[in-house]
């Protein structure tokens, strides 16, 4: 009974200083976040030159396993390269995702982000095969804005790749992959 009024007390000691230091770690790394956002766990947020991450009101970032039934293999990955945006709409929820903008990601309203997601929209590497490891070239670099509609569902595990849709509503299965780009 005593261990488990102490962890109560405890969680509740962790919500608190996340949502104060949070909080904090967004506004130094420049992040625009609205109200009655929730923490649990610290994400991991980099920014690239002139890029932006904007966080909708009432979302909330899940980077700690103890706060999700599923569990979470690393905190909340926001990155952006030099000139990326990330859109975050209101009411969405979001469990140890990675998301990582070359271009643009916007995901709509009420969207469910599940555990360990990747969602990216360049290949990160050249797909030229000479100096693929080392080629650093924007323009040898395929990259393609994605676009994630309202009330979307993403499974555990699923990928996101460049220059995907989904529409609203739409559902998609753990582990899924998702490539349409045209």
């Amino acid at each position: 009974m005593i261990y488990i009024i102490i962890k109560k007390i405890y969680y509740k000691f962790l919500i608190f200083y996340w949502f104060i230091f949070v909080r904090l770690y967004l506004k130094l790394n420049k992040v625009n976040y609205g109200k009655r956002c929730k923490f649990y766990g610290f994400p991991i947020i980099q920014l690239g030159k002139k890029s932006k991450i904007i966080i909708g009101n009432r979302v909330v970032l899940c980077s700690d396993s103890r706060f999700t039934q599923l569990g979470i293999n690393h905190p909340v990955i926001l990155k952006t390269s030099d000139g990326g945006v990330i859109d975050i709409e209101d009411d969405m929820g979001i469990s140890g995702a990675t998301i990582y903008a070359d271009q643009f990601i916007k995901i709509g309203k009420e969207c469910l982000i599940g555990a360990d997601v990747k969602i990216f929209d360049t290949n990160f590497h050249s797909l030229k095969i000479e100096n693929r490891r080392y080629n650093k070239y924007k323009k040898d670099i395929s990259s393609k804005g994605i676009t994630i509609e309202k009330n979307c569902f993403i499974g555990t595990n699923a990928i996101i790749l460049k220059g995907s849709m989904l529409s609203k509503n739409t559902v998609v299965p753990a582990g899924t992959v998702i490539r349409n780009e045209k």
